[in-house]
């Protein structure tokens, strides 16, 4: 029974999660925008690259800049480790360049 209800417990938090990414940084004078996401140990981020656009090109809009454009991959950091030594949360950031095409 414990091992069932705890198979059960994985199963639902190991589902999609929808996710959002923020612009969290970047630099005015690199013409460089930052967008972050966080998810946890057992999630599947789907994360809305519509929305990671838009608020890049806003912020790089908002510098004078036409357009954004990500660079192409990403970097993970890991937030928190469970007790075990595992990454329980971990944050994603895409780097996005501003430019005026």
């Amino acid at each position: 029974m414990r091992a069932v209800l705890l198979m059960s417990l994985f199963l639902i938090s190991a589902c999609a999660t929808n996710v959002t990414p923020q612009a969290t940084g970047g630099s005015k004078a690199d013409g460089t925008v930052t967008v972050s996401y966080e998810y946890g140990m057992f999630e599947q981020p789907v994360v809305n690259w519509t929305v990671a656009n838009s608020t890049a090109k806003e912020r790089c809009k908002a510098w004078h800049y036409e357009n954004a454009e990500a660079f192409g991959g990403s970097q993970n950091r890991c937030l928190a480790v469970d007790g075990y030594g595992n990454c329980a949360r971990t944050q994603v950031n895409i780097t996005y360049q501003c430019t005026d095409k």
